[in-house]
């Protein structure tokens, strides 16, 4: 009873608060996530902090099907296969298009791209993370105009470069060995939301462990350390090799950044990605980057000047990568680490706002 009384409370101050907007055209936006308390949900309260930053109204989500002609933006581009958004018009519709290459064997990722073929005239504007995203999504016919690059950022506040005092104390708090060369993964990589025994193979996580197996030939106290959702895959994997690792799930995302702090080097094995925002993470970090050429990683990273990128399923030199920053002098590889470090301080929120500026024209009124 009290939960009941509680929304129907909000629900009432919410018709207040919506009797005394007399909203104009597009004077509000309305930012519709996944509220999974992952990733994109993260990305959308940093969207909306720079909106508040940049002049623009806010509305809840509950008014999202009453609030023409408004402005919403919803972070996952899969939203509009399911939702009725043809009743939202004339609103102006934004979405973000991480991911989702066509024609890769994914029938969902086919799905939107013809949907967005047939239908791109009644958008306003798209988000994408990277180059790659950006030439698929003007594939479809859509007006460049409407197609922003604005890549995942980040708040390096929440990630500070580590110094070797941090990486010794953060090995202490969770339990893992000193001496260990420790491989951070931290994404869901999982089917679904539960164990994620079937494995999510644009995540990769079968090439991960192809890898990691690679290393145990050459690293005798090879670790690894996982968070995210969704790793039963990996974990089995990891167990059947005999490699011993720990999965910390952590609820607070600024928290993720004691987990990188007791990293060697971080590994990304995906097929596709949006960010992975684990790659400016680890750059902010000052942990060093080993990826495939998957999502903004191929805008971002130069490889052997601020991390190491190689091409998308090949293990081989995954494995050579993590072994050459393995054996580096610690004299050489800091000048890397340290243009991570500049590269992540150029793609922060606070460096994005005049990106966002641009897509919020025409597209919302601002104050």
């Amino acid at each position: 009873m009290k939960v009941m009384k509680e929304a129907a409370q909000k629900i009432a101050k919410g018709v207040l608060r919506a009797a005394s907007w007399n909203w104009r055209p597009y004077s509000r936006l309305i930012l519709y996530g996944e509220k999974a308390e992952w990733v994109l949900d993260w990305e959308m309260r940093a969207l909306a902090n720079t909106c508040d930053r940049l002049g623009v109204r806010m509305a809840d989500p509950i008014w999202k099907n009453a609030s023409q002609p408004q402005s919403i933006f919803f972070s996952n581009h899969f939203f509009l296969l399911n939702v009725d958004w043809q009743r939202l018009l004339p609103s102006h519709i934004g979405f973000a298009y991480f991911h989702g290459l066509p024609h890769t064997g994914d029938p969902l990722f086919d799905n939107f791209y013809k949907f967005l073929c047939k239908n791109h005239e009644h958008f306003t504007r798209v988000q994408v993370s990277h180059s790659q995203m950006r030439d698929v999504t003007l594939g479809t016919g859509i007006d460049p105009s409407k197609v922003f690059i604005i890549p995942i950022g980040i708040n390096v506040d929440f990630f500070p470069f580590r110094s070797a005092e941090q990486k010794q104390t953060a090995r202490a708090e969770l339990g893992i060995p000193q001496s260990s060369f420790v491989v951070g993964s931290f994404q869901k990589d999982g089917v679904g939301w539960e164990e994620g025994l079937e494995p999510k193979l644009i995540k990769g996580p079968d090439v991960f462990l192809s890898t990691i197996e690679m290393l145990k030939r050459d690293i005798g106290d090879l670790f690894v350390l996982l968070s995210g959702p969704s790793r039963g895959y990996v974990k089995d994997g990891l167990e059947k090799m005999g490699v011993p690792y720990k999965h910390l799930y952590i609820k607070s995302y600024p928290d993720v950044a004691k987990l990188f702090h007791a990293l060697d080097v971080y590994l990304v094995a995906s097929r596709q990605e949006g960010g992975p925002k684990a790659i400016l993470e680890s750059m902010a970090s000052g942990v060093p980057i080993v990826t495939t050429r998957v999502g903004q990683a191929m805008d971002l990273v130069k490889h052997g000047r601020n991390g190491w990128m190689v091409a998308v399923e090949d293990s081989d030199s995954l494995a050579r990568c993590i072994l050459e920053v393995r054996n580096m002098d610690p004299q050489d590889l800091m000048p890397i680490l340290k243009n991570g470090r500049a590269t992540a301080e150029a793609n922060t929120y606070e460096s994005q706002l005049p990106l966002w500026a641009d897509f919020m024209k025409g597209f919302v009124e601002t104050r």
